[in-house]
Order: structure tokens, then sequence, then C-alpha cells
């Protein structure tokens, strides 16, 4: 995906996050580091409020300095969306 990560506005965070999503599950942590998104929680909601079908599951990640971290967010569309 080559998707400019420059523009930190809330739409092109969700653009970059719908085109990540329609990819396969994106992880807070990835969103966080590849997407250069800060709060992916605040734009999935954004998202499922434009009418996406997104989930969430709850999972335990080993980050990059080898911390484990438990209760991460890992979301997938579960529809095609709009």
């Amino acid at each position: 995906m080559n998707i400019s990560h420059s523009n930190t506005s809330a739409s092109a965070q969700r653009n970059r996050l719908l085109a990540r999503l329609q990819l396969g599950p994106v992880d807070t942590i990835t969103a966080r580091r590849e997407l250069s998104i800060l709060m992916p929680a605040a734009r999935i909601k954004e998202l499922r409020n434009s009418g996406y079908d997104i989930s969430r599951h709850l999972i335990s990640l080993i980050d990059e300095q080898g911390i484990t971290h438990h209760g991460v967010a890992l979301y997938y569309l579960t529809q095609s969306g709009n």
C-alpha cells in the first residue's frame, strides 16, 4: 500500500485505515506505527458512524521492544462496507 502518511487530518487517517482494513485485519499498534494514526479507535468509530461494519477482537501482542501488551484491539471489516 503506497499511501502518503504526511497528511494527519482525520479524513486522511480514515482513508488510510479503511484502505488497510480492506487488505485484512489491523491492530492498534500497527495502525499507529505503520499508518501514523495516533488514535485508531477514534477513526474506527468515525468509520462505523459512516456505515462500515467493523468488528474488534482483543489480542495480546509483543511490541518492538519485546514488551507484551494484553487487550490490544484487532479490527477487521465484517462486510465489504460502503
